[in-house]
């Protein structure tokens, strides 16, 4: 089993990777639509919060600063600058590929490691609880907001866009043996449906 650092990393990567899909339904959307996909960057659930393009700068930020800060290296520098799908989408791939360089080995020692923070300069936090504490539900956060700013503005999305990367394996055939009071009942409930 591999570290929960490193397994993180890779959840949050594949999460990316399905924010990129999302993106790609974005265009379809707006295309069949007849509008600008641009339009939906600068939508927002609410006027106090960001708008889509700035939570997925931040989705970035975290899946980024999470491989970097654990692994005690310095992340990539995104100044926050893009204005169109042309560039954001490149910052996400930027970012996969980033977060898909680590190795497990890279996060030896990740949960006693200081993380500094930035908006507190002179304090850090054990790497464990940033890791739990701040980081995975941040970039949740961001992750999710994305996606329901798409599906409010009607980008059909749904869970399997989130599941289409999951690792499936295939279950053995099993037979359920049923007790006889269980078998009785089904069989009266049957008996009481109408007949077709």
């Amino acid at each position: 089993m591999s570290s929960p650092f490193y397994a993180t990393v890779q959840q949050l990567t594949k999460m990316l990777k399905n924010l990129d899909t999302w993106l790609d339904k974005a265009v379809a959307h707006a295309e069949k639509k007849k509008f600008d996909p641009a339009v939906l960057l600068q939508s927002r659930l609410a006027p106090d919060m960001f708008p889509l393009i700035a939570q997925i700068q931040s989705a970035c930020d975290g899946a980024k600063f999470c491989a970097a800060r654990l692994a005690g290296k310095d992340p990539p520098k995104h100044p926050d600058t893009e204005k169109t799908l042309e560039e954001i989408r490149p910052r996400i791939r930027a970012v996969i590929e980033y977060c898909s360089s680590f190795k497990e080995s890279d996060f030896t020692g990740a949960e006693a490691r200081t993380v500094p923070l930035g908006f507190m300069p002179g304090k850090g936090i054990r790497g464990q609880d940033f890791l739990q504490e701040m980081n995975v539900a941040n970039t949740y956060f961001h992750l999710v907001t994305a996606y329901a700013i798409l599906r409010h503005n009607g980008v059909e999305l749904g869970k399997q866009l989130c599941e289409q990367i999951l690792p499936l394996v295939q279950q053995p055939q099993t037979t359920v043996a049923m007790s006889s009071s269980l078998r009785g009942a089904l069989d009266f409930m049957a008996s009481a449906l109408p007949a077709k």
